[in-house]
């Protein structure tokens, strides 16, 4: 007898800083004729989506994320979408994951690995990584995200090389060569690239992920510690003392089977945590829930005091946003303290640079042209270094078609799309950057309505 293997189903992760070209390599990808059905989960930086209108003539299926990026917040939702997708495999037979550009890719690749279903049915082909060729030295001493993007590459894409001279493409392919000695690096102009060389390139290597970062396979979790207890039915007092900083701090209460161990439980609290939450005060109680996590809204000082309700005696997990130790946290039963059977400290997700943010922009109406043209030239000339992303969709008076636009930094570029038909004549778009004034530009946007 024949055993028939189940087919494993490849995935690319398409990586790079803000700008570089990952719409642009992406539009490629799914207009070539490759012969494959691709299904796309793409996220983006940001409040609003845009980039699922800027992905042209896919019949794919394009999922979008907007609550933060798949390597933080949406790890659960990145876990629920390929599982969801696994159990439609029959109408794809490629995934793509395009990460935001804030991205460290790291903790994306991960998935593919400490979980044992996504492992059994999918294979990680490769990282592919843009690099933009004018401006990531305005980043690469600065931005750890690039670091990360340009390190765990398999394929590097040096894009934009029609902007910078050829001995700057040396001095940039041989600074990167010297970060990443054995990723395939191609130079790109407009994310131009034969297929066979970011597609079915199976260039990813697990042990030189771990020899660029030996702690690649402990995963990012959005808790950083975890208590088992062994609780009686009753009211048990959960006290934290601020720490002047946090005014909230989320929590998960988990029942265990009996001689259960945590590790069995951390894939449903990662699920927990990137789920529905509930405020809670004070005062309130907490109970063992698998689908909803409680946000404890807390004094930035003194002590805030919860009550955690057991109906039934038993063994349960705590996982916590922080480490108890940040809050002099303690649990008692009638003034009798209670200490974990088990405790243990998780990796935490890492933090992007608070000063970069993003403004979204939903407006309905038409523009006038030589008004939005006047704005968008104000703000290139005095926040063009500071905008590492802008793009968006705009409905210009008098024009049949929408305009779609994208920018980095002081470079923009922007051109007539599909015809507008009968949908609604709006106006999206995003900026992402650094130090940010939103008001200032949904004041200075609307003022070019028509």
């Amino acid at each position: 007898m024949t055993l028939v293997t189940e087919k494993l189903v490849p995935v690319t992760v398409l990586t790079g800083f803000l700008g570089s070209g990952k719409t642009t390599l992406l539009n490629r990808i799914l207009t070539e004729n490759h012969g494959k059905r691709i299904a796309v989960i793409e996220n983006e930086f940001g409040e609003i989506g845009v980039d699922q209108e800027l992905v042209i003539g896919a019949e794919e299926e394009i999922f979008e994320m907007n609550n933060g990026c798949i390597c933080c917040t949406v790890r659960g939702d990145l876990i629920r979408i390929l599982g969801n997708l696994m159990k439609r495999k029959d109408k794809f037979d490629y995934i793509i994951v395009e990460t935001t550009g804030m991205a460290d890719p790291g903790p994306v690749v991960q998935t593919f690995f400490v979980d044992d279903e996504m492992q059994a049915k999918m294979r990680l082909d490769a990282i592919v990584t843009l690099v933009d060729a004018k401006h990531v030295w305005e980043h690469l001493e600065t931005s750890d995200e690039v670091k990360q993007q340009i390190a765990f590459a398999d394929v590097l894409l040096l894009n934009k090389t029609d902007l910078v001279s050829t001995g700057e493409l040396n001095r940039l392919e041989a600074r990167i060569r010297s970060m990443n000695a054995t990723a395939k690096i191609y130079r790109t102009e407009n994310a131009a690239i034969e297929m066979e060389k970011v597609l079915e390139v199976e260039g990813f290597d697990l042990n030189r992920a771990l020899e660029i970062d030996p702690e690649f396979l402990e995963p990012e979790y959005p808790f950083e510690w975890s208590g088992v207890y062994e609780f009686e039915a009753g009211d048990h007092e959960f006290s934290l003392r601020g720490n002047g900083t946090d005014e909230t701090m989320d929590v998960g209460l988990i029942e265990f089977a009996e001689n259960e161990f945590v590790e069995n439980r951390l894939l449903q609290a990662v699920l927990l945590f990137s789920g529905k939450t509930r405020e809670t005060p004070a005062g309130s109680a907490i109970e063992p829930h698998n689908d909803l996590l409680n946000r404890l809204l807390l004094a930035v000082t003194g002590e805030n005091s919860f009550r955690i309700k057991i109906s039934r005696p038993g063994r349960y997990a705590l996982f916590t946003e922080h480490k108890p130790a940040e809050f002099d946290a303690t649990l008692s039963m009638n003034d009798v303290g209670i200490n974990p059977v088990f405790s243990r400290d998780y990796k935490p997700d890492h933090e992007h640079d608070e000063e970069i943010s993003s403004v979204g922009i939903n407006i309905d109406g038409d523009l006038d042209n030589r008004k939005l043209n006047q704005w968008l030239g104000r703000i290139l000339q005095t926040k063009g270094m500071d905008i590492f992303r802008m793009k968006g969709i705009l409905s210009i008076k008098g024009a049949a078609d929408r305009f779609v636009f994208q920018g980095v930094h002081m470079l923009f570029d922007g051109r007539p799309d599909k015809p507008w038909g009968n949908s609604k004549r709006a106006n999206s778009l995003i900026f992402i950057g650094r130090n940010l004034n939103r008001q200032e530009l949904i004041d200075g946007f609307k003022a070019c309505l028509a």
